[in-house]
């Protein structure tokens, strides 16, 4: 039985032609919109979450606030942190080592054009390779640095290609790159992150970034591994406690940072989850319109359709078979609409989650959530199954003779 008012309704629905697309319109148009923010919204997420591809959970990252200008976490700070500071949190029970780090911004040269890359120091011995471990690196050309390296650097992914690096021609193992007028070769490249930071990193010698950029006491960055994971809010604490008493700061003034990689995460996907709530919010606006589009076009049928009302009345239909004829209508209207929406909100979305991660230099690839797709197709028909209840009441209130007249 609900065939044959589905097969009725459709027919309906093309009778009516240029008013049934119109109407269509305004649900195609809101569901789309919001299948498109929220894909773009999932996009951007994952992308974001890929710079934060961080390998150990027993890592807390200290690092000076109060910036004065542009460059890497930690630089250009009012009162930056010391190697002293190092030294006094390893000291602190359940730490397990501390490795101090510098960024700094280079002029680099190769092939015979400059271009501005971030480095990054790399510590010697074991610390070394929990630097790789902590953040997941991997070369995949060339081989690590050793201890006995000088002059020497491992690049990021990114300067094999070279519309990114930013000297026209790709970089390999054994090229000589000239950073701040002083030459190294390239002992290894990385393999690919999907982070536009790491990517684009050079690793270097500590001492040899320091003499570059004539540092020898100021740290940017101290990774501090703590020996279990029930340690770590307890560590957070002792080391936020010890900073305040060196750089004579009171609780809740503090001009430095203490935090992990995962609780930056989190922080980033709540701010990046509200603006896709408010702008969903303002896109389903676009339903709401689309809703009222649905009344009105029902409204208007049950009018232009009386004798049709009357005669079904009077060979026996019953109100509720009225009834389900209009609501089934209305809620087809929603349907379509949203079919055509989910289509091509879909589209538009992969294509908008291809071109973030394209810009931002990540490998994720856009996700399509079916179970949303579905609950959102369900949503299309409920808000026109709902508009459609009223001109559906009336339409069954019809009185057979009264509707015969008119």
């Amino acid at each position: 039985m609900i065939k044959d008012f589905v097969v009725l309704a459709y027919k309906n629905l093309r009778r009516r032609g240029l008013r049934s697309y119109l109407t269509l319109l305004g649900i195609f148009i809101g569901i789309a919109v919001v299948v498109v923010l929220v894909s773009l919204g999932d996009g951007l997420r994952m992308a974001v979450n890929a710079q934060f591809n961080v390998g150990s959970t027993q890592v807390l990252t200290v690092q000076a606030g109060g910036l004065t200008g542009y460059g890497p976490p930690g630089s250009g700070v009012v009162t930056p942190l010391t190697k002293e500071d190092a030294d006094a949190i390893e000291k602190i029970n359940n730490v397990e080592m501390v490795i101090p780090r510098n960024l700094a911004t280079l002029k680099a040269e190769f092939n015979n054009k400059l271009s501005v890359s971030y480095a990054a120091t790399l510590p010697k011995g074991k610390n070394r390779d929990l630097i790789f471990e902590t953040l997941d690196l991997e070369v995949q050309y060339g081989q690590k640095l050793k201890d006995t390296d000088t002059n020497k650097v491992v690049l990021g992914n990114d300067f094999l290609d070279k519309d990114k690096n930013g000297f026209g021609k790709a970089m390999k193992v054994g090229d000589k790159i000239v950073l701040n007028e002083k030459e190294f070769r390239v002992t290894g490249i990385l393999a690919k992150k999907g982070s536009f930071i790491m990517d684009k990193i050079i690793l270097m010698d500590e001492d040899e970034l320091r003499a570059l950029i004539g540092e020898s006491d100021k740290v940017d960055i101290i990774a501090v591994r703590v020996n279990s994971k029930d340690a770590m809010d307890q560590v957070k604490t002792d080391i936020e406690k010890l900073l305040r008493q060196r750089r004579n700061v009171k609780e809740g003034e503090e001009d430095f940072s203490v935090s992990t990689p995962q609780a930056m995460l989190a922080t980033v996907n709540q701010v990046l989850l509200g603006v896709q709530i408010f702008i969903v919010i303002i896109a389903l606006i676009s339903i709401v319109v689309g809703a009222i589009g649905i009344v009105n076009t029902m409204t208007t049928s049950v009018l232009e359709r009386k004798k049709e009302i009357g005669i079904m009345k009077a060979i026996g239909a019953k109100n509720s078979d009225i009834f389900l004829q209009f609501f089934v209508e209305a809620g087809m209207l929603g349907l379509i609409g949203g079919i055509l929406g989910i289509i091509a909100g879909t589209i538009l979305g992969y294509i908008g989650g291809l071109g973030i991660n394209s810009f931002i230099g990540s490998t994720m690839r856009p996700n399509i959530d079916f179970t949303f797709l579905v609950l959102v197709l369900a949503g299309s028909f409920s808000v026109g199954a709902i508009a459609g209840i009223s001109p559906a009441m009336k339409a069954a209130k019809q009185r057979p003779v009264e509707a015969l007249r008119g």
